[in-house]
């Protein structure tokens, strides 16, 4: 299929054609020429009908170059869209035959068409073409004439921002091939019906979101210059929870049905004994919702190249849902006088403020406040593809100086210095959570990241607040970003009193310990249902596991030393992995070393706890807790086998999967806090490939394949797939069920093609046993 391209001759002559997403093919045969020879009849009767067609000059389809800025940007001069190619004169077959142009396209956009109906984006107002990053869409091209793949070209084009740029991801042209490939923008013609083609048309899964315009490039044989054809029409390209590539992929159903689709839903208020609830319209699909969101995002600071990331486009929302340093979406308002606006307590969803800011060309809309600007975030999170909720806070401590404590200060009389006490806790506060990989922060910090859009405190010199990964603020690990430090203080800062010495220092008089943070969200946000999940942001009320965490993240607050330091740390904890480690379908054991360094005998409650955790970082299920009493004689070295059964972790384990051990603990005689985490996978068995017969060009030769199942149970519908470059095309094989413990071995025939140093590769496809290869090396020879 010549006329299909992955390099640069299937390409042709299109001017900044990319292989793949980013990089630009050579520039090759420019026909711009000044001046042309005679010509023909018919090319002087195109020439007059349709200029744009004949045209000798052309930059509308050129790769823009790099070298500019944002400024550039403003000022750059939008190309304008080229007009339709007219039809030739019935009879002119010689113009029939070399012409080649675009008559129509349909994006098949329709609410209830297969497109937003496997996108997931059949709910949204309107009939525009919404899509879902790295998944497939189809559409449809009417030409001129039949498409001959030997001899036409053709590409798409997509463009976002105001200045798009191949070299930025905001400029992307769309190839033909023969085959889609993952991980990249790419077309594939998959039907012909007389001049009609149609394309399925893949994206990559890190794919820039926002809105794209989209123009389709047609040459044919004997045209010397390329046909652009602008259907002024648009696609609207959102996150992709559904997509396992994608950072905000969420794999429970009834999980991304509640945080993803769901349009309604209740915020809790009230205080933590008397707490109230309001139903609250998120209407992310309504009128305008997607165009205000849209708006949202290009209205901001952040370029359009930096939309492929969702930290990214968290931080934006955060920050643009409030209006004081960036004209936001809201202004908040806590006087109690609301003239010329809304009361915050009127407003029943956000579709009226969305579309209100939208239509009014980004007027802060009057007035919110904390609920507001959460359910708003929820509704611009979920419709732009991010899992999002509202979570509400009792007794929420706001830190107004990092030192992760809620400071109350007194004078030498007990009387509150009213200029000092600038932290304080609301009876409750709203906020987010939104659901992502976090391939940023170490290992197991993805899933629910706290976000706040009510403006309190500057981050980085912009109100907004987040990502925050929940579990790092719930194990005290405030030093990773984004502005955990302050949600950690929200729920589990220490409330402290001071009183003012003589001399003008403070002495610490009173600690009541974990006074704020009385944490409560919802799962069914569409129903009654309420759900305390505390667990998520903190550890049980007052649990030793709590206290570790609030101690360890005081110390890099403001005042570290607000907790006493502890009188040694002479006791070291490390968990180690005996060989290669644990094997898959049997018990997991590691071993915990724990010495004594001092001369002194130590005692330690140490608490593990073990979670699977996604490839990506995000931490799935916990599947099993120990408390384990530790007693150490002076300078003693204690190893401690740890075992997690076959049973606990069987039915918990996901693809790639790992798991993470915690381990935590605290000297009774010293106070020292002793930490330890670890990820570990289970490894599974390897596919033995014997190959069998001399490896010679163009001779059959066979290799020997077999795998045992490492698992107590039945492995169900295996499939071996089987390939080799140079010693046979991709071969799937049909195993069937293998039973437990049981051993296949099959053989594959197979005729080398290539001579030299080949590789015969086998890999298990199997819903219940994930990541099983093997690999032969095999020299194939010349037939001489």
């Amino acid at each position: 299929m010549s006329g299909t391209a992955r390099n640069a001759s299937g390409v042709g002559r299109f001017p900044g054609v990319t292989f793949s997403n980013g990089d630009a093919a050579p520039e090759k045969e420019k026909v711009m020429n000044e001046k042309e020879p005679e010509e023909g009849g018919c090319r002087q009767w195109l020439r007059r009908i349709c200029p744009c067609c004949c045209r000798q000059k052309s930059t509308s389809y050129e790769v823009t170059p790099g070298a500019h800025n944002e400024v550039d940007a403003k000022e750059e001069e939008k190309p304008t869209p080229l007009p339709e190619p007219a039809l030739p004169q019935t009879g002119d077959k010689e113009m029939e035959e070399l012409q080649l142009a675009v008559r129509s396209v349909d994006l098949h956009s329709s609410k209830c068409g297969q497109n937003r109906t496997e996108h997931h984006t059949d709910q949204y107002h309107g009939d525009d073409l919404i899509l879902r990053r790295g998944q497939t869409f189809q559409m449809e091209i009417d030409l001129s004439r039949p498409f001959n793949e030997n001899t036409d070209k053709l590409h798409l084009e997509l463009k976002t921002g105001p200045l798009p740029l191949v070299s930025k991801g905001t400029h992307v042209i769309i190839p033909l091939v023969e085959d889609l490939e993952d991980e990249c923008w790419e077309a594939k013609i998959i039907e012909k019906n007389g001049n009609r083609i149609k394309l399925s048309v893949n994206s990559p899964a890190n794919a820039l979101i926002g809105k794209y315009s989209i123009a389709v490039a047609t040459r044919g044989p004997e045209e010397e210059v390329v046909t652009m054809y602008d259907p002024n029409k648009v696609i609207y390209m959102l996150f992709n929870p559904w997509r396992e590539e994608d950072i905000v992929y969420m794999d429970n159903d009834e999980e991304r049905n509640e945080y993803v689709l769901n349009d309604t839903g209740r915020i809790y208020y009230g205080t933590e004994k008397q707490i109230g609830a309001r139903t609250w319209n998120f209407g992310q699909f309504d009128k305008d919702i997607l165009q205000a969101c849209i708006y949202i995002l290009e209205k901001s600071d952040v370029l359009p190249s930096g939309r492929g990331n969702p930290v990214n486009v968290v931080r934006v929302i955060s920050a643009m849902i409030n209006s004081p340093d960036d004209l936001g979406v809201l202004e908040g308002n806590w006087s109690g006088n609301y003239v010329g606006g809304t009361s915050p307590t009127a407003w029943s969803g956000s579709v009226d403020i969305l579309r209100k800011y939208y239509q009014g060309g980004g007027a802060p809309v009057k007035y919110g406040q904390c609920w507001v600007f959460s359910g708003v975030t929820t509704t611009v999170l979920r419709c732009l593809g991010i899992p999002a909720r509202s979570v509400t806070n009792f007794q929420s401590a706001h830190d107004t100086d990092v030192s992760l404590t809620t400071d109350v200060y007194f004078d030498e009389n007990m009387e509150p210095i009213d200029y000092l006490n600038s932290d304080s806790v609301w009876n409750f506060h709203v906020w987010n959570d939104c659901w992502m990989a976090r391939p940023d922060l170490p290992p197991g910090m993805g899933g629910w990241q706290a976000v706040d859009s009510t403006p309190q405190e500057t981050s980085q010199g912009t109100f907004r607040c987040g990502p925050a990964s929940v579990t790092a603020i719930r194990t005290g690990q405030v030093y990773l970003k984004h502005d955990t430090p302050f949600v950690f203080a929200e729920v589990n800062s220490d409330k402290i009193y001071w009183q003012r010495n003589l001399d003008g220092t403070f002495s610490q008089i009173h600690n009541e310990k974990q006074a704020v943070g009385r944490f409560i969200s919802t799962k069914a946000v569409g129903s009654d249902e309420r759900m305390d999940i505390t667990h998520l942001y903190k550890h049980t009320e007052g649990s030793e596991e709590e206290r570790i965490a609030v101690e360890t993240a005081s110390r890099y607050g403001t005042k570290p030393q607000v907790y006493s330091s502890p009188l040694a740390e002479d006791v070291s904890v490390e968990v180690k992995l005996e060989g290669e480690g644990p094997r898959m379908g049997a018990d997991a054991q590691l071993t915990i070393v724990v010495t004594n360094l001092s001369a002194q005998p130590r005692s330690t409650n140490l608490h593990s706890q073990v979670a699977v955790m996604y490839y990506t970082g995000v931490l799935k299920s916990t599947v099993k807790k120990d408390k384990l009493p530790v007693e150490l004689m002076p300078n003693e070295v204690k190893t401690i086998n740890w075992v997690l059964p076959f049973h606990h972790y069987q039915d918990q384990l996901v693809d790639q999967a790992a798991l993470m051990l915690t381990v935590s603990g605290r000297v009774s005689e010293t106070k020292q806090v002793l930490a330890s985490q670890t990820s570990f996978r289970l490894r599974t068995p390897d596919i033995n490939i014997k190959p069998e017969g001399e490896a010679v060009v163009g001779k059959e030769m066979s290799a020997k394949i077999s795998f045992t199942n490492p698992l107590p149970s039945t492995l169900r519908n295996v499939v071996l797939r089987v390939v080799g470059l140079g010693l046979r095309d991709l071969h799937p094989i049909q195993i069937g069920d293998v039973g437990r413990h049981s051993t296949v071995t099959v053989t594959e025939h197979f005729i080398p093609s290539l001579p030299g140093s080949r590789k015969l590769v086998a890999v298990l496809d199997c819903k219940q046993l994930t990541q099983v290869h093997g690999v032969a090396d095999i020299q194939v020879t010349e037939n001489l």
